[in-house]
């Protein structure tokens, strides 16, 4: 049966401190020899990703936004992509989420109310400063196609409940990720997403597919809970995120060094 491997990056394929995927290294290469299709599914932007992308020599898809869509390079393994959109001349894309301006107008009229400060009112310095990125980085984690990170200016998370059924009312949820809140489309998550990629890529291959997904943080379950082999790799705190779920496995090291341990391991 072939395999199909849906991966967290932040905590997980990276480290959470320095976003290095040194010691993945192996398992990457590891995967990449074998062709198994090896899919991002991530909080990040597409832009993001398509950096990383470059840099690993990876031409994979990938899924972007905590689910909001997953995109396919043109002419993947020569398989049949006309069942989905056209986003560009690289990708075709499968839209899971709203559009960032739909998700951006309840934003606007709401973030004084709730104290929400978004990555559309921060400076690629203050993004920097957040989330350990470079500048250069931040500008990119900025480029946002479907959904909006924030965090609660003063602190106040006991808003959050009020906050998310208002969001509910418009069609938008509130997730938690491992540095930020979340506004993003009320149908998406990166569970919803890998269900529709497994369903797509058993289309393509004529196959049933053994999936394997591995993350570490609470907008991880539900990817976690639609796969045959979850996996949970150690957070930067040394904990794991608390779930039950059958076959679950946890890797003995944090971020990348439990991500390549477990991959290794298992594939």
């Amino acid at each position: 049966m072939k395999n199909i491997i849906f991966t967290d990056l932040d905590g997980t394929f990276l480290d959470h401190h320095n976003y290095s995927f040194e010691e993945s290294s192996k398992a990457l290469e590891y995967i990449l020899s074998q062709k198994i299709p090896l899919i991002f599914t991530t909080s990040k932007t597409r832009v993001e990703v398509e950096k990383l992308h470059k840099e690993l020599n990876i031409k994979e898809p990938f899924i972007v936004e905590n689910g909001a869509a997953l995109f396919v390079p043109q002419n993947y393994q020569g398989l049949d992509l006309e069942c989905l959109d056209d986003f560009n001349e690289e990708y075709k894309v499968m839209i899971l989420g709203k559009t960032y301006q739909q998700i951006l107008n309840f934003y606007d009229q709401y973030k004084a109310e709730f104290s929400m400060v978004g990555f559309s009112d921060m400076t690629d310095f203050e993004i920097a400063k957040l989330t350990s990125l470079s500048v250069d980085q931040a500008k990119l984690a900025k480029q946002r196609d479907f959904t909006e990170p924030f965090i609660f200016q003063d602190g106040d998370e006991n808003k959050l409940e009020k906050l998310q059924n208002l969001a509910l009312t418009y069609k938008i949820k509130v997730t938690k990720g491992g540095r930020f809140y979340h506004l993003i489309g009320e149908k998406q998550d990166k569970g919803v997403a890998v269900e529709r990629t497994m369903k797509l890529f058993e289309t393509f291959y004529g196959q049933k597919l053994y999936s394997i997904a591995l993350g570490d943080g609470p907008n991880d379950k539900q990817m976690l809970s639609k796969v045959d082999l979850p996996i949970v790799i150690q957070n930067h705190l040394g904990e794991y995120l608390p779930l039950e779920l059958p076959n679950l496995q946890k890797s003995s090291f944090q971020g990348s060094a439990g991500w390549n341990e477990m991959i290794l391991k298992n594939v």
